[in-house]
């Protein structure tokens, strides 16, 4: 049985707290994974993440795993075969990547395959893929 498609989109908030209260209290959304800038949540089965992002010139990126992220992006969770197929494809197409297909949270919750990219209007977009699906909101 295949996997339904779910989206990855990541806003920006200027206040984690307030972020965490209107989401986490008032939506009544759970919370996953979280660091000091940003914080998972469960949107009806979507990867809905929250980054810290106060005004900085040159662009907003916070930092996930070693990784400088463009912030606000937004994306696709696919199956690793896809998330694979898709990033030979934007290689063989010349695409440059903000951040290239690695493995992030490697041996963690949530280990998954990730990639970011922009559109030709320099909109951010990720990519990624869990090797288990159970895995995209654990904490």
């Amino acid at each position: 049985m295949t996997a339904l498609p779910r989206f990855h989109l990541a806003m920006p908030v200027d206040d984690l707290d307030a972020a965490r209260h209107f989401y986490g209290t008032v939506l009544g959304l759970a919370q996953g994974r979280s660091a000091d800038t940003w914080v998972d949540w469960n949107l009806h089965g979507h990867q809905f993440v929250t980054h810290l992002a106060p005004s900085r010139p040159g662009g907003v990126r916070n930092p996930v795993d070693g990784h400088d992220v463009p912030v606000p992006h937004f994306g696709l969770i696919l199956t690793i075969p896809e998330f694979h197929a898709l990033a030979d494809r934007l290689r063989a197409a010349g695409v440059t990547f903000v951040i290239e297909p690695y493995v992030r949270f490697e041996g963690l919750p949530g280990e998954q395959w990730t990639m970011f990219l922009h559109d030709p209007a320099g909109n951010a977009l990720e990519f990624k893929a869990f090797a288990d699906d159970s895995q995209v909101f654990a904490t």
